[in-house]
């Protein structure tokens, strides 16, 4: 147990140490929220929700981001340098290897999503009962598993430099696909249809409902479990074939 929570520590400072979690997780996040709150939608009906939702928007692309390009690439640097086979003659487990890197992600998702709500609350006077609050965090940071689970998965890779392309690619493409950038609704309908399936959306979605008193959609919650349970599986089953090859 003490091997684990020594390797959590290390993860934890690696990851503050690491310039994409800096840009990616927030500074820009917090661009983005100050650009479509302070600079083009002043004056827009209904200004206190909009600052509410897209505050979500920014939180969870903020942690949807570090799960899939901070965990992804840091696992592909790892296996390149020979890390992740040193780490095989320790006594600590593939398992608890993984786990650490869990829990170190996810203390660094708690910091991001509470940098990026104080971010709220300052800029534009965000206020939320400490209820909405609570849910909010509790949500994203639980919800933000399948995207550690595609982090993983992107950790597959070879190489760092495709490892880096492709994780950027998948983090735009879900990001505005779907509707953390702007509305799903204001997307053309094809983006729409698909939008609605993506785990981005379904992310996304349950912070948006929350802020509005109600509860996350089932649907939500079952397409993110089902996003979860086939991320772990394809990398379990790559990572497998890769030491066979070995």
């Amino acid at each position: 147990m003490r091997a684990i929570w020594t390797q959590c520590k290390a993860e934890i400072l690696r990851i503050m140490r690491n310039p994409y979690y800096v840009f990616w997780s927030l500074m820009m996040p917090i661009f983005f929220y100050v650009l479509f709150t302070r600079i083009f939608n002043t004056g827009i009906d209904g200004a206190e929700e909009w600052q509410a939702h897209y505050l979500m928007s920014m939180a969870t692309f903020s942690v949807m981001g570090t799960a899939i390009m901070t965990l992804g690439i840091r696992l592909v640097e790892e296996r390149s340098q020979g890390w992740s086979m040193f780490m095989k003659i320790t006594p600590l487990s593939d398992g608890a290897y993984f786990f650490s890197k869990m829990i170190g992600q996810s203390v660094i998702h708690s910091f991001s999503i509470l940098v990026i709500f104080m971010a709220g609350a300052i800029i534009n006077g965000v206020s939320l009962s400490i209820q909405v609050w609570l849910m909010s965090f509790l949500w994203i940071l639980v919800m933000s598993f399948p995207f550690l689970a595609l982090g993983t998965l992107i950790g597959t890779m070879k190489k760092v430099d495709t490892a880096a392309g492709v994780s950027n690619v998948i983090y735009m493409v879900l990001a505005i696909s779907g509707g953390m950038w702007m509305p799903m609704d204001t997307m053309p309908p094809f983006i729409q249809n698909i939008g609605v399936w993506l785990p981005s959306y379904n992310f996304g979605n349950g912070a948006w409902q929350i802020i509005r008193g109600a509860n996350p959609e089932w649907t939500n919650l079952l397409v993110l479990i089902g996003y979860l349970f086939l991320f772990m599986v394809l990398s379990k089953y790559i990572r497998r074939k890769q030491e066979a090859a070995v």
